[in-house]
């Protein structure tokens, strides 16, 4: 396949997820779509489409080849040296009123929503299986890490751990990937019209967050982003990418597992870390900014990124 077929086949993958996210931009801007509806229809998608399409994924995949206990370790290892990464570069870098913001930013990937729907894209029904089982483990470690990171500089926010714990015990989410693997480990089956109509509920999921994330962006925020802001954006979707998918490479990860992690490691800020920067007392105007700059880059590092690995064949 010569490169220039390589590249085409890279943007039908990424370009129909950023499609749908400047979909959102523009049904927002002609007033179709208003804050309303993109706050009910977040929480359907957190609360029930999207718990729905993981558990449906994982229920009809094979275990054997998704569940990869040495996969998740790998990925919250990198995610803890990213975090730590992130910081050290803070403290050298930014002030220090903002930098459990800025370190928030510069970790925190939106890998429930643009990275399972990059998986999926690429990988299909493995990408689902095996993103739904990852995203255990990013709803843990970036949760624990993003309230260190700003419990540390907001004197006037103590970390509440037990009700921290509390979210994420109850966490939609991970509730999912619980019920799923017992069901999928015993092969259990259920009736085939509940599979039917639980995955037309599911296939809601993907285009509905994304034109949420769409009608969420801000280009007045991305044309007032500061040198913080530009300079936590680069970190989360450059720096960090680079560093955590070499030492994937490294560790011996190839093939449809590297392509995965590094589609988590490339996602940008989750929404998320502006509702606890807000809850906090950090700076949101600064991660409202780093989460409109590095999604709007996304479209380009996510894409030049995979058809860099593909042209290297590593995934």
């Amino acid at each position: 396949m010569n490169l220039t077929a390589l590249f085409l086949q890279t943007l039908e993958v990424t370009l129909p997820v950023f499609a749908m996210v400047f979909a959102g931009l523009v049904l927002k801007r002609v007033g179709w779509i208003d804050q309303a509806f993109v706050a009910t229809a977040s929480m359907l998608v957190f609360k029930a489409t999207m718990p729905t399409l993981i558990f449906l994924s994982i229920i009809k995949a094979d275990l054997d080849a998704t569940l990869n206990p040495r996969l998740l370790a790998f990925f919250a290892l990198a995610t803890l040296g990213s975090f730590l990464f992130c910081w050290a570069w803070a403290i050298l870098r930014v002030p220090r009123e903002e930098r459990g913001v800025y370190v928030q930013g510069a970790f925190r990937g939106n890998c429930g929503i643009v990275g399972l729907a990059l998986a999926a894209g690429m990988y299909g029904d493995y990408g689902l299986s095996a993103g739904g089982l990852l995203l255990g483990v990013v709803i843990l470690t970036y949760n624990a890490f993003s309230v260190i990171a700003l419990a540390s500089y907001q004197e006037a926010h103590r970390a509440d751990w037990r009700s921290i714990l509390s979210h994420i015990v109850r966490n939609p989410l991970i509730l999912a990937v619980v019920a799923a693997i017992p069901v999928a480990a015993l092969e259990l089956r259920l009736p085939g019209w509940l599979m039917t109509s639980g995955e037309y509920f599911a296939s809601l999921t993907l285009p509905l967050a994304l034109i949420c994330i769409g009608a969420t962006l801000s280009l007045g925020a991305i044309r007032e982003s500061g040198r913080l802001a530009t300079g936590a954006s680069l970190l989360k979707m450059v720096t960090v990418p680079v560093l955590a998918t070499a030492a994937a490479w490294l560790a011996g990860f190839e093939g449809r597992e590297l392509g995965i992690m590094f589609l988590f490691f490339a996602s940008p800020t989750a929404a998320a870390a502006f509702v606890m920067a807000r809850a906090m007392g950090g700076n949101a105007v600064l991660t409202a900014n780093i989460i409109a700059l590095t999604t709007l880059m996304a479209s380009l590092t996510i894409t030049v990124g995979a058809f860099a690995l593909k042209v290297a064949g590593l995934i």
